[in-house]
């Protein structure tokens, strides 16, 4: 169990470093300058530099909205990045094809599940780490009927909330 609990710890991280990356990253097949990079995103690409020309236009584009972001970060959120890219590359292969297949899963739900989850995992990480490890360890001692029980209700009560808010919302404005 505490093999799945990990996993699903990556994949809330690997969705964060997904969404990070992938947030501001657009479809464009332009391929990117070295010289239109700025002298500190160069700094962070600069393993790159000899073979820059060769990627491919996706690969500069992401390399680059990448270490924009870098550049912007806090050293609090580059150290939090590095600790999440080291725990990533320590996953074995099956784990990483799992964590994006549940990407991939999560990206292909309609928007409403995919922002209540969002929601559920910033108020998640908003609890106490105390409060949070007794919620991992009641989940884990949970049977699979149980869990799926959990997950419809957190579900329903979700839409219930977002149904609510909907109708408050339109109240106030008077439609």
């Amino acid at each position: 169990m505490k093999a799945k609990e990990k996993i699903l710890n990556y994949l809330v991280q690997g969705l964060a470093v997904a969404l990070l990356v992938s947030s501001n990253v657009w479809a464009q097949d332009d391929a990117v300058d070295w010289d239109s990079l700025n002298e500190q995103q160069q700094r962070v690409l600069n393993t790159y530099q000899e073979s820059w020309d060769s990627l491919d236009a996706a690969r500069q584009q992401r390399l680059a909205t990448g270490s924009a972001r870098w550049v912007e970060m806090s050293g609090e959120e580059r150290a939090a990045a590095t600790e999440r890219f080291r725990t990533w590359r320590s996953l074995s292969d099956d784990q990483r094809a799992n964590i994006r297949q549940s990407y991939r899963d999560f990206r292909n739900l309609p928007r409403e599940d995919q922002q209540r989850i969002r929601d559920n995992h910033r108020r998640f990480r908003q609890l106490t780490p105390e409060r949070r490890q007794q919620m991992r360890d009641r989940y884990r001692n949970m049977t699979p009927d149980q869990r799926q029980h959990v997950r419809d209700r957190l579900r329903d009560h979700s839409r219930r909330r977002d149904s609510t808010q909907h109708r408050r919302h339109r109240q106030t404005d008077g439609g």
